[in-house]
């Protein structure tokens, strides 16, 4: 059987009973990093024995794990944090497992994704998780645009020496689009900041440390002052709130909470609903 063991993405009280019963208990533990693999079966007071499993050599190691898992020996499957397979080794060989109908269980446990969207309190009934964000400005305009445009948040990893560059560049193609940087979740230093972009950029500066995820919410056409002028629903939803006796403000801020759309923008709209159509 193999095992993928979710572990801790940064505060080791996070480790599930029930994984450290697997790590105790199987032959042995594929994992990215021996070393940091190490000290937490040391934390734990377990000794299985380790194999490296990393991008480099994923396809290389199925040659060793694959035979075992045939006969029916007990593998787990871990990540230096997080689960395996998220952005981190583990589809290759999970795959493989498929492929031939070796048994494969997954435990649930420590994700940074679920952590930072829903520590964001961005939108989360729909979101996109994107891995690493690309590097050239084209390719990442293009790519928030493409990714966010099935109207979720939009959940992403990015080095903390790029983190400047990047919400730089967010600041000044979407200013008042609301975000969110989570550094460091689960760890003494776990800090979250969120508003419009052109905010955060300026609060969070050009030192940043530690591990970050950033949460985007979902993209908003149109230029400053208007909140998807063509969207009939939110339109809908507005004039219905303000006729129930809600003020303009109050039916802007509602929908803002709900939708995750920049207050500004939907104050806007709001505005323009109360007073009417313009007579051409």
């Amino acid at each position: 059987m193999l095992y993928v063991c979710p572990t801790p993405i940064g505060n080791l009280g996070d480790l599930t009973l029930r994984v450290a019963d697997v790590l105790a208990a199987v032959e042995l533990v594929a994992c990215e990093d021996t070393r940091h693999t190490g000290r937490l079966l040391a934390h734990l007071g377990i000794e299985t024995r380790l194999l490296s499993y990393q991008e480099h050599n994923e396809r290389e190691r199925l040659g060793l794990l694959l035979p075992l898992l045939r006969e029916g020996r007990d593998v787990a499957l871990v990540t230096d944090a997080g689960m395996p397979g998220i952005s981190d080794p583990g589809f290759v060989l999970v795959r493989a497992c498929r492929d031939e109908g070796l048994p494969v269980t997954v435990l649930p446990g420590p994700s940074s994704v679920e952590t930072a969207l829903v520590a964001s309190g961005l939108p989360s009934d729909r979101f996109t998780f994107v891995g690493f964000l690309p590097r050239e400005r084209s390719r990442l305009v293009s790519f928030v645009e493409s990714a966010g445009a099935g109207g979720g948040s939009v959940v992403a990893f990015e080095s903390p020496r790029r983190l400047p560059t990047t919400l730089r560049l967010l600041a000044q193609r979407w200013p008042d689009r609301e975000l969110a940087v989570c550094r460091e979740l689960t760890k003494l230093h776990e800090e979250v900041v969120r508003g419009p972009a052109s905010q955060v950029q300026a609060q969070v500066g050009d030192h940043v440390r530690g591990e970050v995820v950033l949460v985007l919410a979902p993209v908003v056409d149109g230029g400053p002052g208007a909140a998807d002028a063509g969207d009939a629903a939110l339109r809908v939803t507005l004039a219905a709130l303000q006729s129930a006796g809600c003020s303009t403000k109050e039916a802007a801020r509602v929908v803002s909470a709900l939708s995750g759309l920049p207050s500004r923008q939907v104050y806007a709209v709001a505005l323009e609903v109360k007073s009417g159509p313009t007579a051409s």
